[in-house]
């Protein structure tokens, strides 16, 4: 049987040998006590490595970036996104659901919003109005393929909101990526935000987890966000133990990721039908278009999985293709064949 090649996320990746043994020998105590050992070392592991106070555990980035809404806003308040933002797109509402706020979006360019649109976007103090609580951004940009945003673009909407007196969040997820993309260490994307959300359990390979990072009490209110969402585990330094290895270890080889999405890139650029903005190639994603194969997004996806190579549609007319740890450059030249293969046949 033809090996399976799952390019649908980074999400897919499996522990390391590595993380599974340090997991199996963790130290663990209760967290909801603050006993847990490898819990309390991971949440100061990751603080420092983003340049922030203090930090604290979640099963997901969504949790991470839900509380840390819970621990800025208010109810009737508003928060600004940009318009195709994960917070926006893909947290099932969370938002209005759990903090009762509601969202302004503007429009970016790769995730990029204009800060003349957001110092726009920012109400004025009128009664008639809701507060604006919270300005949050997204590096790198998921829903524009794994875009970074540019470094000023940050600076200036971090100084806006400063002068406004409004926090800053960043949704994080991958921002490691974005680091890796720019050649800088971390804490030069999350200076710019107050408080940032990063997961371990996507090009990391952690298998659970994600981290939340800020002011000391900030962290506070998110921990007790966190226990109303019910994510206080209780031994879950074993999960912990991964995402101690996925800082340490897994966020040095990103790069290798980026060479495999560009490589996948250029080769499905060259197959007929196919359309590619290697422009947008800037870290582990590569977007497709498929309208020119004379198929949508999920007919060509149908396709390849029926050939072995997986990923998700994007758009009507767009896939997303996705590098990580467990796809080798073997696996991209394989992957490539196989969709040269299948549109020629």
């Amino acid at each position: 049987m033809k090996k399976t090649i799952d390019l649908r996320s980074d999400t897919v990746t499996q522990p390391t040998p590595e993380m599974r043994e340090a997991m199996a020998r963790a130290e663990v105590g209760d967290d909801v006590y603050g006993e847990d050992p490898t819990i309390n070392r991971l949440e100061a592991l990751g603080a420092e490595m983003v340049g922030k106070d203090a930090a604290v555990f979640v099963p997901t980035g969504t949790m991470g970036n839900q509380v840390s809404i819970m621990a800025r806003a208010n109810r009737g308040d508003e928060i600004i996104v940009e318009s195709n933002a994960h917070i926006f797109m893909y947290e099932a509402g969370g938002p209005a659901v759990l903090s009762g706020v509601q969202i302004r979006t503007v429009p970016g360019t790769r995730g990029a919003m204009d800060p003349e649109d957001v110092k726009a976007a920012i109400r004025e103090d009128d009664i008639h109005c809701p507060r604006t609580a919270l300005i949050c951004m997204e590096n790198t940009h998921n829903r524009s393929g794994g875009c970074v945003l540019p470094l000023e673009n940050m600076r200036a909407i971090y100084e806006l909101a400063k002068a406004q007196g409004i926090a800053v969040h960043l949704d994080g997820a991958r921002v490691f990526n974005a680091a890796a993309a720019l050649g800088v260490d971390v804490k030069q994307i999350t200076k710019f935000a107050d408080s940032v959300q990063f997961c371990l359990s996507k090009g990391l390979c952690a298998p659970v987890g994600s981290l939340v990072a800020g002011p000391k009490d900030f962290i506070e209110r998110a921990r007790r966000a966190r226990k109303v969402l019910g994510g206080g585990m209780r031994q879950a330094g074993i999960l912990a133990a991964a995402g101690i290895v996925a800082l340490e270890k897994m966020t040095k080889r990103l790069a290798e990721d980026h060479e495999k999405a560009k490589r996948l890139a250029q080769g499905l650029a060259s197959v007929p039908g196919l359309d590619i903005d290697m422009s947008t190639v800037q870290t582990n994603m590569v977007l497709v278009g498929t309208k020119g194969a004379g198929m949508d997004a999920s007919g060509f996806a149908a396709l390849m999985e029926r050939r072995g190579v997986l990923f998700n549609p994007s758009t009507k007319y767009k896939v997303r293709m996705v590098t990580h740890n467990d796809v080798g450059f073997d696996d991209i030249d394989e992957a490539i064949r196989r969709v040269k293969e299948a549109l020629s046949a």
